[in-house]
């Protein structure tokens, strides 16, 4: 599981390489959560629930990575880990919950404030475990 910054003017763009579905999300998680702040200062003291869903992958995606950025800016919940399941039916459903405490900028160090996932460049592969590829808008 990893995940890397690719060159990008003005936004963060990130790649993902997992062995499987759940372990790419919660990559993407991580990615998310340390593009803003340092994930290593946060305290387990609060969790709070959340849930992102989508027609395929791609919206399954964009729904998580909007619903982490959501939690982490507008709710100010510094996140250091998350646990979730994913179901698939009609559609994806990602319930999740996140483990950490009130957002606080000098101590978690925050970085960078994530305005929004985007669809653009947005890639996604099942093949011999998986890839993916994605733009925050910052």
């Amino acid at each position: 599981m990893s995940y890397k910054f690719l060159d990008h003017a003005t936004d963060a763009f990130v790649e993902v390489n997992a062995k499987d579905l759940k372990e790419a999300f919660a990559t993407t998680a991580d990615a998310v959560i340390n593009i803003t702040l340092d994930q290593d200062k946060v305290e387990e003291k609060n969790q709070k629930e959340f849930s992102a869903n989508g027609k395929d992958l791609r919206y399954l995606l964009f729904s998580w990575l909007e619903e982490i950025t959501f939690v982490l800016i507008t709710e100010g919940f510094a996140i250091r880990r998350i646990e979730f399941d994913i179901v698939q039916n009609d559609e994806y459903k990602i319930q999740a919950k996140a483990f950490g405490e009130p957002l606080d900028l000098q101590k978690h160090n925050f970085k960078v404030e994530i305005k929004a996932p985007t669809f653009y460049e947005m890639k996604i592969e099942q093949k011999n475990g998986v890839f993916m590829r994605f733009l925050l808008d910052l």
